[in-house]
């Protein structure tokens, strides 16, 4: 276990993990929370909220090499304060990964941000970890990451609109009324080299960052959730989440987003996601073939895992990796399942 890890584990109330998967159900007494109708307001909100106690920048993407083979890549930052809006109280955790048909790559990095070593600034954008770091103006980004195994580095470009999730942005995620405010930049179009043992390999694609922030984004009746971003070979996206109760009953949300950049949000039971393949991982057993549908738009597809052995190792470890889309549409996307033991 390394220095940071442990420093991580200590400092870090291990009550919280009964509350919903990985504590995203503890109360948020003395954190700010979401409300119904808040005005975004950009380049602020781009940046961190530490009056929030959880945040994250989370990017994911699908690639192509010169002969057409399928990579995945993560990119994730999160925010965590212990208390509100006090520096000290900030800790960060990194996560990075690029997945091929054949292996997972897989890092961590963990650190205070009153030590120097992470943190976010919003004019001029920066998120960083270390020496992992995401830095532009939202238009253009450049992006890397990686380990003594793998490495990236990245430039995106937007070519969309933002995409508020939800009720323009306040997306609820339970019938208790949790939520968080939540919005996207799916249309970033993606080139760079990825560093791996077999050699480097230049890619093209697309990718998708979604921003989120809350206090208690679950109820602590969740356990986890299986999340999908697809985008459509007609232009058309689709995000949309099943989060799983203990009672074996799910709430879900889906936000259709059209080739011109409209959206339409479909309250919980609208979308429908049925697990039709599990897969031993490395980590546990989890479903890497769905059949996710979205009656209202047409919607229904099978979603299968490029690679299903894409667990996560990190400290809080969950399954995350790119899929191909087929059936009544057809696509790329990625899932996230989370709560798998």
């Amino acid at each position: 276990m390394n220095v940071r890890l442990l420093l991580f584990l200590l400092i870090w109330p291990t009550s919280i993990w009964a509350q919903g998967f990985a504590g995203l159900g503890t109360d948020a007494e003395g954190f700010s929370v979401p409300e119904r109708g808040y005005v975004f307001d950009f380049p602020a909100d781009h940046g961190a909220h530490p009056d929030y106690r959880i945040e994250w920048w989370y990017l994911t993407a699908n690639m192509q090499d010169a002969e057409g083979r399928d990579y995945g890549l993560q990119w994730t930052l999160f925010r965590s304060a212990l208390i509100p809006d006090e520096i000290d109280g900030q800790i960060f955790m990194g996560h990075a990964a690029v997945t091929t048909p054949d292996d997972h790559y897989v890092t961590e990095r963990l650190a205070r941000g009153s030590l120097g070593h992470a943190g976010v600034t919003a004019e001029p954008f920066e998120a960083w970890i270390d020496e992992w770091q995401m830095v532009g103006d939202m238009e253009v980004l450049s992006l890397k990451a990686g380990s003594d195994e793998f490495s990236y580095e990245l430039e995106l470009r937007n070519e969309g609109p933002l995409i508020f999730h939800g009720d323009a942005g306040y997306s609820v995620k339970s019938a208790e009324g949790q939520a968080s405010h939540y919005y996207s930049l799916p249309y970033l179009a993606l080139s760079g080299t990825l560093a791996l043992p077999e050699g480097e390999v230049e890619v093209t694609g697309e990718a998708w960052l979604d921003r989120e922030w809350s206090s208690q984004p679950l109820s602590d009746t969740q356990t986890g959730w299986d999340w999908f971003s697809l985008s459509f070979e007609s232009g058309d996206k689709m995000m949309g989440f099943a989060l799983r109760q203990t009672d074996g009953s799910v709430y879900t949300y889906a936000t259709w987003i059209a080739l011109e950049g409209e959206t339409q949000a479909y309250p919980d039971g609208a979308l429908s996601a049925t697990p039709l393949e599990t897969s031993q991982t490395s980590g546990a057993e989890v479903p890497t073939k769905w059949r996710v549908e979205l009656p209202d738009r047409g919607v229904d597809v099978e979603v299968q895992a490029i690679n299903p052995n894409a667990w996560m190792t990190t400290s809080v470890p969950y399954w995350e990796g790119p899929v191909t889309i087929s059936g009544s549409h057809k696509g790329r996307g990625y899932l996230e399942m989370t709560g798998y033991e």
